[in-house]
């Protein structure tokens, strides 16, 4: 799938309505929120002090979730003064894990978990196989009111993604 295929497959797309485990140990259905919702998805996270899976370096986009999330940590502030009510990552990690991710890395914001790809799937978000497992492709919507307005895609620079959606939120 391209760059302008999954764009405009996702433009103007209402969020289904899949209640997700937050971090915060909350339920979160991205379909009734109201306002603007800011939601990166990102490959994974590696656990610390332990490798990446085999062959990650070699698999295009797959590296940069922790610079991405930093990002959008660094930039939750101008996000939200940007005209955003919140902010979230996602992954098909588990919430359990993705807990120690937020801890480690100071987020002030709850990361979501697809681990059943219930969201993915009804969505049509992009994905891949490593390791065994079945892993978003980075991308990053702009929902208001439960309808994607603004589609990131492709992330090609992780660590710049939060400066773009806070720059395209400021208009």
């Amino acid at each position: 799938m391209t760059k302008c295929d999954i764009v405009d497959q996702l433009t103007g797309k209402h969020i289904p309505a899949v209640a997700l485990r937050a971090t915060d140990g909350t339920e979160v259905t991205l379909a009734t929120l109201k306002g603007k919702t800011v939601l990166y998805a990102y490959p994974r996270t590696s656990p610390p002090n332990e490798p990446p899976i085999e062959g990650w370096d070699q698999i295009s986009g797959a590296r940069g979730c922790t610079p991405q999330s930093k990002g959008f940590a660094a930039h939750h502030e101008a996000i939200l003064q940007a005209g955003a009510e919140r902010v979230f990552g996602l992954s098909t990690q588990d919430s359990e894990y993705q807990r120690e991710v937020v801890t480690r890395l100071s987020l002030p914001f709850a990361i979501l978990s697809d681990a059943g790809l219930a969201l993915a799937d009804t969505l049509g978000l992009p994905r891949f196989e490593a390791g065994g497992m079945t892993l978003l492709t980075r991308i990053t919507l702009v929902i208001e009111n439960g309808q994607v307005q603004k589609v990131f895609a492709p992330v090609s620079n992780p660590e710049e993604n939060a400066a773009d959606v806070a720059a395209y939120l400021a208009g």
